[in-house]
């Protein structure tokens, strides 16, 4: 008997993706793929680094400023420009995995979690953090 659900093993499981980003829709290379971890680190420094530059200016480089506006960036620039600077940088875009505008709620709870770091370690088969799992995200390439 075929499979109801061509994304399914005989048992009703879902199949193991080939790639990542294959069971939410999206193409294996090239623009609207899942954005690889190489371009993620490397926007994440951007980022990083802008904020650091800021603190500096404005507050001494304290560790807490720091952090602050990091998260004010990425929860300011997510909904605006469709990622934070690093992001638009190396060409990825933060989108909702069910499509629409990505609203203000999304890019706060991503934040929050991002903040805390581990949630940004723990990735799925499709390569999205916890933090994008959790927030109903995606970054894709652009």
């Amino acid at each position: 008997m075929p499979n109801p659900t061509p994304n399914a093993t005989a048992s009703g499981q879902p199949a193991p993706s080939r790639y990542p980003g294959e069971r939410l829709g999206f193409p294996e290379h090239g623009r609207m793929s899942v954005g690889r971890p190489g371009r993620r680190i490397i926007a994440l420094a951007i980022d990083w680094a802008l904020a650091y530059a800021l603190a500096a200016l404005f507050y001494r480089s304290d560790g807490l400023a720091i952090t602050l506006i990091f998260m004010a960036m990425q929860v300011l620039f997510i909904p605006t420009i469709g990622g934070s600077i690093g992001h638009r940088v190396v060409g990825l875009r933060v989108v909702a995995v069910r499509g629409g505008w990505i609203g203000v709620w999304r890019p706060v709870v991503r934040t929050l979690l991002l903040a805390l770091v581990i949630p940004a370690g723990i990735w799925d088969s499709d390569q999205r953090g916890f933090h994008d799992k959790i927030a109903g995200t995606v970054l894709l390439r652009i």
